[in-house]
């Protein structure tokens, strides 16, 4: 797809306007709090702009169409629409616990409730997911799009990609991240919504696409599915979806960072209700390119890539490359100031260098920055790969090593206050043989153990298992008396009474999708 002078003013201009309102919002960035969390000072608005670009990147675009237009079709969605319904729980039950603490990240909380050794363990784990699988992943996924649509070279595409994201992260941290996003979660959805709206005019409307895609458009697929059977909404889904939406700290960050109970809460339902686009944006463009440009799709990974170049016309191609673009980098500097906020206040702080300065604090934040691009821009290329089974697959798959651990670590804390830390610290450590185990059950590599069960369901039984452990724990060792955890003071805690009802309508909203499209 080659540019024309006004799609490249059109980039040009789009860029200047996220590099130069971040930079000038985050000028002031001073202590760990000004950069890791903002100052605590985030509106609802920006927290929930925020929270749809972290999540939606190239993986998705990428990932999510790819499987749409393979063998899961539109019950792909369930992702985005169950994580919606999983966001308001959050917000309701998991956001005023973490603020009340005046905690900078998921690890910290840990150590409050546990002990120190399970907020190293969390913060290892998840200091590895985050470099080795997350970052690789969405450094890897916009190179492939921005090469397969735009002709750009990979590695060019790749160091493109982090140079952008690195540039305003190091610079302005969480803050300079949340308005960039302002722009760029507003820019995918909107090119989502167009390439959605342009496939149905090349199909040539709304019923020709409904009765092509008939066998494709099911929200609810067969027991024996090998991804994504019936059984993963009442199971598997569910624990990637809590991990990822209420402890997972390149989402939580942003909620972190608000000004009070009810800005945290009413950010989180914004972002929830916007989630409730993806299926349009992202996932039916998947089966429209499948239908329309089928003899041109090697592997499912290229269907959105394939549409776009395509569809799209001149004048609208560096709207779309910015909104590609944007969607990448907004995951990969999201990803960069978590990765780096866990690094320095959980492992650098708090074991390294316990004295560190508010200044030092903040070049190390940066350093890391720097340190994690490079990581990642050298793995990407690795991904290609096709063993992995698709990005989006190998993001969940791989983060089922430690998801359902930490799921079951917060949850059992929270319900059981006399859970001892033994119990915390046996549910992260035995997470990775028990799942691993039904990892290699499922790949075959042993014939004589050889059962297939789908990866979500795995995520299900590894949670069962591990709540169980832990409850044997603290039948014979409980605490005495619950851990006090720390109080925050200086934070309105009033909850939003808007919350509920707006948070109903979300969750009505998502089973009026699965009643249409059953």
């Amino acid at each position: 797809m080659q540019f024309h002078i006004l799609d490249t003013v059109v980039l040009v201009a789009f860029f200047a306007l996220v590099l130069g309102t971040s930079m000038i919002k985050s000028r002031r960035e001073k202590t760990s709090e000004d950069y890791f969390l903002a100052g605590r000072g985030l509106k609802w608005y920006l927290i929930g702009f925020s929270i749809v670009a972290a999540n939606i990147s190239t993986e998705q675009f990428v990932g999510m169409a790819g499987s749409s237009a393979g063998s899961v079709g539109l019950a792909v969605s369930g992702y985005q629409l169950l994580g919606a319904v999983t966001i308001v729980f959050v917000a309701i039950w998991f956001l005023p616990r973490f603020l009340r603490a005046g905690i900078y990240t998921m690890p910290e909380y840990l150590e409050y409730r546990y002990n120190p050794a399970a907020r190293g363990i969390m913060a290892l784990y998840t200091m590895l997911i985050y470099v080795f699988v997350l970052l690789a992943a969405v450094i890897y996924s916009g190179a492939l799009t921005l090469h397969k649509i735009f002709d750009m070279d990979l590695t060019t595409a790749a160091w493109l990609i982090g140079i952008i994201a690195a540039l305003y992260t190091t610079w302005g941290g969480l803050a300079a991240v949340a308005w960039a996003d302002l722009f760029q979660g507003s820019a995918l959805l909107i090119g989502g919504i167009v390439t959605m709206a342009l496939g149905l005019w090349k199909i040539g409307g709304i019923e020709p696409f409904l009765a092509h895609n008939a066998d494709r458009l099911h929200m609810v697929l067969p027991a024996d599915h090998p991804e994504m059977p019936w059984t993963v909404l009442v199971l598997g889904l569910w624990i990637p979806n809590f991990y990822y939406c209420g402890l997972n700290q390149f989402i939580v960050q942003r909620t972190l960072a608000a000004q009070s109970l009810r800005q945290g809460q009413l950010g989180i339902i914004f972002a929830a209700a916007l989630w409730l686009i993806v299926p349009f944006a992202i996932v039916m463009p998947g089966i429209m390119a499948l239908q329309l440009y089928g003899d041109q799709i090697a592997k499912p990974d290229e269907a959105f890539p394939t549409l776009i170049r395509n569809l799209i016309p001149i004048g609208m191609r560096g709207f779309i490359f910015a909104a590609l673009a944007g969607a990448v980098i907004s995951t990969l500097a999201s990803l960069l100031n978590s990765a780096a906020t866990i690094f320095t206040m959980d492992l650098y702080k708090r074991s390294l260098r316990p004295q560190a300065s508010q200044a030092s604090l903040v070049w190390m934040g940066r350093i890391l920055t720097l340190l994690f691009v490079l990581l990642g821009c050298s793995i990407a290329p690795l991904l290609s790969n096709e063993r992995f089974g698709g990005i989006f697959r190998y993001i969940q798959e791989y983060q089922g090593f430690i998801s359902p651990g930490i799921l079951a670590a917060f949850v059992f804390g929270f319900l059981v206050p006399v859970a001892p830390p033994a119990a915390g610290i046996t549910a992260l450590v035995a997470n990775v043989p028990i799942y691993g185990l039904l990892w290699l059950m499922d790949s075959g590599i042993v014939p004589s153990m050889t059962l297939k069960i789908a990866f979500l369901n795995r995520m299900a039984i590894t949670f069962g298992v591990l709540i169980a452990l832990m409850a044997v724990i603290t039948i014979l060792r409980p605490l005495r008396q619950p851990r006090t955890m720390p109080v925050r003071e200086d934070i309105d805690m009033t909850p939003s009474p808007s919350v509920l009802w707006l948070g109903g309508l979300v969750i009505a909203g998502v089973i009026g999708f699965y009643i249409l499209f059953w």
